[in-house]
């Protein structure tokens, strides 16, 4: 009796044991059927276009003349800070030895050649081929190596750093296949795309992922607007392209972020519709011939929006206009903001710099501002980008004044009226025309927008000041009028203005 009650029969332990293995077999079809991730199956169609494009990707090998430092062995080429060959480079090329490296020569090393290797892709069956400039940045020789091996000596047609691209020329000993560029405006979040590129010199590799985000601005140039993709892309990866499902090219991979050095699932690509302009300006001129506006522009705060009567806050702030720009004889004005260019929604002003940027030089366009709360259209004439963009911050100084003048306290602020002592002291152009700032209240919000001795109040919500009297005036009015927040233009010392909404509660 107690045998029976403490373990089952020998035909209940065969039907316990085939429950379980039948469980069991359940659970493994069940996995196989509908537990399988989908990225790990992907798309049919992925073989397709790799088999499809395969011939038109290639890898760009280059060599770099570079002086011997301290024996001459650790030598390798000066990359862009972030550059996803920056790493490779420093493993890959650390132990190998050009003419006279590791000689006992010690300083006495003569130049040697450095190799770099990246990717790319054809788009004329005559010879184009498009990459990356920080592939090619520097070097005295470049060659594209196609996909069964032949290698050919390249000629660059021109490169644009602002969106890292290049183009290169080869005259190719039989007919290319060549790739066409597809409309990455239509990539959804989800879509599937496949790159293919030269990681760490393993060429010709296929990886696939999805579009994990788009017209993402990594602070990394003035028109951002990458494609974000999964895709595994590694170092060697950069200049290659990123494909579609219809074997078109939607972007070429250009960034990755990797703590480890490594694909993590977070790789950038520029979108074609970017690199289509770039890619012909080049072919066509050699050079980029951007548009123009001649505006300085900044965001448009939620405080600045309320000041402005801008619901909801969006567009892009004039804070200053060039005096031989487009935007000045057209009207364009400091405090204006711009919602709408050529038709296009400006939501903020990185939209504004790549609208600008992909106009062409000379086209008549109309501009849509707001101007004290009312939207009027300014028709504008674009001029041609010549200088480098160059990133304007307003210049401070820490030096405290070694006496005050007779000031009037407004906003946290010290203020006085300016004059030739005042000019000498924060170094004020005599162009600079408002109240100057003399101290800044380290616990008032002004602090906080660093605002600081030196800095010049020009207007009071879009209305000229000349003193303390007027800033305190302006500032008692709209607390009546039941404003939250204050509007001023702020000059640096050069004359380089800027918006600041402080509050008046």
């Amino acid at each position: 009796m107690i045998a029976a009650t403490t373990a089952p029969s020998r035909s209940r332990r065969r039907v316990r044991l085939g429950v379980r293995i039948g469980l069991a077999a359940l659970a493994v079809s069940a996995f196989s059927a509908f537990g399988t991730p989908a990225h790990a199956r992907g798309p049919d169609g992925i073989a397709d276009v790799a088999e499809k494009v395969i011939d038109a990707v290639v890898n760009i090998s280059t060599s770099q003349t570079v002086a011997a430092k301290g024996g001459g062995s650790n030598t390798m080429p000066q990359l862009p800070p972030g550059s996803p060959f920056e790493e490779f480079f420093d493993d890959f090329f650390k132990n190998r030895r050009g003419p006279g490296g590791g000689s006992k020569g010690g300083d006495n090393n003569p130049p040697r050649k450095t190799n770099s290797l990246g990717s790319g892709f054809i788009i004329d069956a005559s010879g184009v081929v498009v990459t990356n400039n920080h592939v090619i940045a520097d070097a005295d020789e470049i060659h594209v190596i196609l996909n069964d091996g032949t290698k050919i000596k390249a000629e660059l047609v021109g490169v644009d750093k602002k969106t890292d691209l290049a183009v290169l020329k080869i005259k190719p000993p039989k007919p290319l296949v060549a790739v066409k560029f597809g409309d990455s405006d239509k990539l959804r979040l989800g879509d599937w795309v496949v790159a293919i590129g030269n990681p760490f010199s393993l060429g010709g590799t296929v990886t696939a992922g999805i579009v994990s985000a788009k017209n993402r601005d990594i602070s990394s140039g003035p028109y951002d607007s990458y494609i974000q993709t999964d895709a595994s892309i590694n170092r060697g990866n950069s200049g290659g392209p990123l494909f579609n499902l219809d074997g078109d090219v939607v972007g070429v991979n250009t960034l990755i972020i990797s703590p480890s050095g490594g694909s993590i699932g977070i790789g950038f690509a520029v979108p074609s519709k970017t690199v289509v302009g770039v890619v012909d300006q080049l072919r066509q001129f050699g050079e980029l011939r951007r548009g123009w506006l001649g505006v300085r522009i900044q965001s448009v705060t939620d405080e600045i929006a309320e000041s402005l009567n801008i619901k909801p806050a969006r567009g892009a702030l004039v804070a200053g206009v060039d005096d031989k720009g487009p935007a000045k004889p057209a009207g364009i004005e400091p405090g204006d903001v711009v919602v709408k260019f050529d038709g296009k929604d400006v939501k903020d002003p990185k939209d504004l710099s790549r609208v600008v940027a992909d106009t062409a030089v000379g086209k008549e366009v109309d501009v849509v501002i707001i101007r004290k709360g009312q939207e009027e259209t300014k028709k504008v004439t674009l001029g041609r980008l010549q200088d480098p963009e160059k990133v304007q911050a307003a210049v401070k100084t820490d030096e405290p004044a070694p006496e005050k003048p007779v000031t009037q306290k407004a906003l946290g602020l010290d203020l006085a009226a300016l004059n030739k002592d005042l000019r000498t002291r924060y170094k004020i152009k005599d162009s600079v025309k408002g109240v100057v700032v003399t101290d800044v209240d380290a616990n008032s919000d002004a602090a906080e927008k660093r605002l600081s001795a030196g800095d010049v109040i020009v207007e009071v919500a879009q209305e000229a000041v000349s003193s303390g009297a007027d800033i305190q005036k302006r500032v008692d009015q709209l607390k009546k009028d039941g404003k939250k927040s204050v509007l001023l233009l702020v000059s640096n010392g050069d004359g380089e203005l800027r918006f600041v909404a402080l509050s008046v509660q």
